[in-house]
């Protein structure tokens, strides 16, 4: 049958009354009769009972093992668990699938277990770091005092860690004044100017990745406390945190300023803007937050070192607030000092100092993170707002501008020929003698 010939049988051949319409199979045929099956996603079922029954395995396992047989010690329960889950979830993965999502189960496992272990690490070390501290924490006089008059035997409602909180935001804001204009400009120096010279500075900078923390605090040992100060201060244990510090920071500035595309270094230079113009006012905005994110690495670095800052910064139990002379202690050295200590009370405070320290570290990262801003190209609900108002503001000037030129349009429009050799100044809105070039 052609299609004429459907146009008239569902037109209605019979029926004169009856208008022809065109046929369109694919909207013409019927429906599926049943709904198509829906895809599910999450975990199937028998691999949710496969990880359940491979725990309870290798629990029991890890157990017999350790605690009860004493072949291996008990320290050891939960790697001789973790082996065994891997083992008994791969052969109930192997019992009813094939090889390919045998090794796809396998691989998940690793790599659910590989996040767990970070997390469940760094959860261990919080919670028995402010645990062993939580003692001293409890004194409000810890935050507010320093050691002065506190011996050894004196009790936790005597001394404190003050003088050790200036050391440290001192000493940390001293090498981030050093270290991110520097390392930023080296990392801008890289990607947008390189050449011979900058394949020599990278590899300065990856060699200097690998430099270990005691060198750093000797050198500045030798060539600042030896030669210049002739005593341990805080601002050179300031330039030894900035020799560690510094290659972070400009391999990461160094990763993210490589991820800018380069379409809009092409648009700006093509909307008659300067290289550096280009590089401050489009680059540098563009990854604003993955620069926040160097800051936080090189940060989270250097305020934890204890090794070179023993070396240049000596140690004090009383308030310094001149880095520039006298010894002066950072946190992470009280926390040492005071846990090698045989009193019960000292080791307390060190661990106090220690869980403050990450609390320190914890505020930093907060406030990096919030001078950061979010990602390239999303805005906030307060930017949004902030445009909006600035928009309102700026509206009337706009208009009343706009009022204006168009005044003095008409204006010329309506002057005499000879007096049409005037152009518009937009800044001024005010007709300016037009001259010709020579």
């Amino acid at each position: 049958m052609s299609i004429v010939d459907k146009i008239s049988v569902r037109s209605g051949a019979g029926d004169s009354q009856a208008e022809p319409r065109t046929f369109l199979p694919l909207l013409d045929r019927e429906g599926p009769s049943t709904e198509p099956d829906r895809v599910r996603l999450g975990a199937a079922r028998d691999r949710v009972f496969a990880v359940i029954g491979a725990a309870i395995g290798a629990l029991a396992m890890g157990v017999l093992l350790t605690v009860g047989s004493g072949l291996i010690p008990p320290g050891w329960m939960l790697a001789v668990s973790f082996f065994w889950f891997v083992l008994l979830y791969a052969a109930l993965l192997a019992l009813r699938e094939p090889f390919p999502a045998v090794w796809d189960g396998f691989a998940s496992v690793l790599m659910w277990a590989a996040g767990a272990a970070v997390v469940g690490t760094l959860a261990i070390v919080v919670v028995f770091t402010f645990a062993r501290g939580q003692e001293a924490l409890t004194h409000l006089n810890f935050f507010t005092r320093d050691m002065t008059g506190a011996g050894p035997l004196s009790g936790l409602d005597e001394g404190g860690i003050l003088h050790a909180l200036v050391g440290t935001l001192q000493q940390i804001t001293i090498a981030l004044v050093i270290t991110i204009p520097l390392g930023l400009t080296t990392a801008v120096f890289l990607n947008e100017v390189g050449g011979r010279f900058a394949r020599i500075v990278r590899t300065v900078v990856e060699a200097m990745t690998a430099l270990p923390s005691v060198v750093a605090g000797l050198f500045v040992y030798a060539a600042i406390v030896l030669a210049v100060t002739r005593q341990t201060n805080g601002f050179a244990a300031s330039l030894a945190i900035t020799v560690l510090m510094l290659p972070i920071m400009i391999r990461s500035a160094d990763v993210v300023l490589r991820l800018v595309p380069g379409n809009l270094r092409e648009a700006g230079l093509a909307l008659g803007a300067g290289q550096w113009s280009v590089v401050l006012y489009v680059v540098l905005p563009t990854v604003r937050s993955g620069l926040a994110t160097g800051v936080i690495l090189a940060t989270a670095h250097g305020i934890g070192e204890t090794a070179p800052v023993l070396l240049t910064a000596g140690f004090t139990g009383v308030m310094n607030v001149n880095p520039f002379y006298g010894p002066q202690t950072p946190l992470p050295l009280a926390a040492l000092d005071l846990v090698r200590s045989p009193v019960p009370e000292m080791v307390a405070r060190g661990f106090a100092t220690a869980a403050f320290l990450l609390f320190v570290v914890l505020v930093l990262f907060i406030v990096a993170r919030l001078i950061g801003g979010q990602e390239a190209g999303k805005t906030t609900d307060a930017q949004l707002r902030r445009m909006a108002h600035q928009s309102r503001r700026d509206l009337p000037r706009i208009q009343e501008n706009y009022a204006r030129l168009s005044a003095e349009r008409d204006r010329l429009h309506a002057a005499p020929d000879g007096d049409s050799d005037s152009v518009i100044d937009p800044r001024s809105a005010t007709s300016v003698p037009f001259q010709e070039k020579p």
